[in-house]
C-alpha cells in the first residue's frame, strides 16, 4: 500500500493534512503511471480502500471514465433517484421529512456540485453553516454563489439545534451511501454527526389540567381528549382508529394503525400494540356509538379527521380551561406525553409505560422516569429498615428448607 498522511502549511501559516494515496501502476504493455490522489475518506483504512479501488480500475480499464462519468451527476440531479428508494422503503412521514430536509438545507448547498466532489472538508463547512445560519436555502437567497454562502454573515439568523443539524446530516449520509451503493460515486465520504445532545425538553399536563380539558372542551371533542389522555395514542393512531379496534367489554383498544396526510399505514416502529382502558375510557365510548361509518373520530361525511381540523378544537378547550404556558402552546402530542407521565407520578413500572406507549426502546421512556419520586423513595427506604439478625435468616432458611425438601 502506498498511502500517506501528508502534511502542508496554508496561507494563513497553519498546518493541514490529509491522506494522500500515491502509487506507480504498471500496465501490461510495460507502460508505467504514477497516480497522486487524496482519498475521499480521510483515515487511513479508507485511503488504503481508495487505492485497491484505483488500482482494480486501472486493470479493468475503466480509471478515468468512471471519474467522468461521475462528475456529470450532480447532487440535485441523484436526489430523484434517492426520494425514489425512500418511497419504496420508507414510510410516507419519513419521505416527507426527507423532501424537506433536502429542499431547505441539503440543495441549497450541495445542489449545483457533483456527488464525488463532496469530501470530508466541504461536509465540515456545511456543518458550519448550519450552525451559524437558519438555513442554507435562507443564505442562497442573500448570496447567490456557494462560495459567498461560507463567507457572508448573517447576524439576524437563528442557529439550528444541534438535533436539527443530525437531522440533516444523516439524510446526507444516507443519500451519499446510496450513490455509492448504486456505483455513483466510488467510496461515500464519512459524515460525522454532533454526539451527545441533550434530549429536547417534553410538556405535560398535570392531573388538575387534565380534568379542567376535558371539562372545557366543546362536547364533539370531549371524548377524542379524554381518549388522547389516557390512551397515549399519538395524533395519527386517533385519527386511525376505527370500531372494529375496540374491544370494549375486555377495556381493549388495539392500535393498528396510523393516519399520516390522508395515507393509512402501520404505527410508528411497524408494530401494532394493545392498550388496557380504563373504565371512564370504556363508558365514554360506548355513549359515543355513532353511524357515521367505521372511524370513532370522524367528520360528518364520515370521513377521517385530519391534522388540520384537530388544531383549532385543542386550542379552543386550552383557553376555555385557562390552561397557558410560557413557551409555546400544549399541542396532541404533549397530550401523549400526559399520559405517560402521570402513569410514571402513580409508580407504574417503566417496562410497562414502554409497553403501553408502544416505545421501541426502554431509552425512550426513561425520560419519565424523573416523574415518579414516590417510586425512588420507596426503594431507598428499604436502607433504613432493622436489620435482620444472622440467626433469624439462618432459622428461616432451615424452615423453608424442610417445606420444600
Amino acid at each position: 500500500m502506498s498511502v500517506r498522511l501528508r502534511q502542508w502549511k496554508n496561507k494563513a501559516g497553519k498546518v493541514e493534512e490529509a491522506w494522500q494515496v500515491d502509487f506507480v501502476f504498471q500496465h501490461t504493455d510495460g507502460r508505467k503511471q504514477r497516480v497522486v490522489k487524496f482519498s475521499p475518506v480521510q483515515t487511513r483504512r479508507g485511503a488504503e480502500q481508495y487505492e485497491r479501488d484505483l488500482r482494480n480500475a486501472l486493470l479493468n480499464g475503466t480509471f478515468g471514465k468512471e471519474q467522468k462519468s461521475e462528475e456529470l451527476i450532480t447532487l440535485a440531479t441523484f436526489t430523484q433517484r434517492f426520494l425514489t428508494f425512500s418511497e419504496n422503503n420508507n414510510k410516507n412521514s419519513s419521505v416527507f421529512s426527507k423532501r424537506q430536509i433536502l429542499k431547505h438545507h441539503i440543495t441549497p448547498f450541495f445542489g449545483e456540485m457533483a456527488l464525488s466532489e463532496i469530501g470530508p472538508a466541504e461536509i465540515e463547512d456545511f456543518k458550519a453553516l448550519m450552525r451559524s445560519k437558519r438555513s442554507a436555502a435562507r443564505a442562497r437567497k442573500e448570496a447567490p454563489t456557494k462560495a459567498a454562502i461560507r463567507k457572508r454573515q448573517n447576524a439576524d439568523a437563528k442557529p439550528l439545534s444541534l438535533k436539527t443539524i443530525n437531522n440533516v446530516l444523516t439524510v446526507l449520509h444516507k443519500l451519499l451511501s446510496l450513490a455509492e451503493e448504486q456505483r455513483v460515486i466510488s467510496q461515500a465520504p464519512r459524515v460525522r454527526l454532533f454526539g451527545k445532545i441533550a434530549k429536547p425538553a417534553f410538556d405535560f399536563l398535570s392531573f388538575d389540567e387534565a380534568e379542567r380539558l376535558v371539562a372545557a372542551a366543546e362536547p364533539e371533542w370531549r371524548l377524542v381528549l379524554l381518549v388522547a389522555l389516557k390512551s397515549g395514542l399519538r395524533q395519527g393512531e386517533l385519527i386511525g382508529l376505527q370500531w372494529n379496534d375496540l374491544s370494549l367489554p375486555q377495556g381493549l383498544l388495539h392500535v393498528r394503525r396510523t393516519i399520516w396526510r390522508g395515507i393509512e399505514g402501520l404505527p410508528k416502529g411497524g408494530r401494532e400494540r394493545t392498550v388496557d382502558l380504563p373504565a371512564s375510557v370504556v363508558d365514554a365510548l360506548k355513549a359515543h356509538r355513532h353511524l357515521r361509518g367505521r372511524f370513532v373520530f370522524c367528520q360528518e361525511d364520515g370521513q377521517p379527521l385530519t391534522p388540520g381540523k384537530m388544531k383549532a378544537p385543542l386550542r379552543r378547550a386550552l383557553q376555555a380551561a385557562g390552561i397557558t404556558r410560557e413557551q409555546g402552546q400544549i399541542g396532541w402530542h404533549d397530550l401523549r406525553h400526559t399520559y405517560g407521565s402521570h402513569l410514571a407520578m402513580r409508580a407504574v413500572p417503566l417496562k410497562v409505560v414502554q409497553e403501553l406507549m408502544g416505545h421501541a426502546t426502554i431509552e425512550m421512556t426513561m425520560r419519565y422516569a424523573h416523574l415518579s419520586p414516590d417510586t425512588r423513595r420507596e426503594a431507598v427506604s428499604v436502607l433504613d429498615r432493622p436489620s435482620v439478625p444472622a440467626c433469624d435468616i439462618r432459622a428461616t432458611r432451615a424452615v423453608e428448607a424442610s417445606n420444600h425438601p
